[in-house]
């Protein structure tokens, strides 16, 4: 597959997840929200409950604020006529790996230490 067939037919799988994420991201934002700590109103397990709900929360925002990062970069090295290749050795990335992940910046062997 040509870089431009690569760069045609990853884009949008690119785009379409960029799009989700940052959605995702959005909606999720209440749930990140500091916790409300009114003796009063909620029990202490509750509180608990909620700590530890919003401690889930901020722990899945960072992994999907760093997935964006690494679409954002993929989508970039489209932009730039580098997609495709490996960051680090500049071999040509595995179609079957770009498939899996479409951000991959390495291919197999450099993502393994191999090179």
């Amino acid at each position: 597959m040509s870089e431009n067939e690569k760069a045609a037919a990853f884009r949008p799988l690119l785009e379409k997840e960029l799009e989700e994420l940052r959605a995702l991201s959005e909606t999720g934002a209440a749930s990140r929200a500091p916790v409300t700590l009114d003796q009063q109103s909620v029990g202490r397990l509750s509180r608990m409950d909620a700590i530890q709900a919003q401690a889930m929360a901020q722990a899945t925002e960072r992994r999907r604020l760093t997935r964006i990062q690494q679409v954002e970069a993929a989508l970039k090295r489209i932009g730039d006529g580098e997609f495709g290749y490996c960051l680090s050795c500049g071999e040509e990335i595995e179609e079957r790996r770009l498939e899996t992940d479409p951000a991959a910046p390495l291919c197999i062997g450099c993502s393994r230490g191999e090179s």
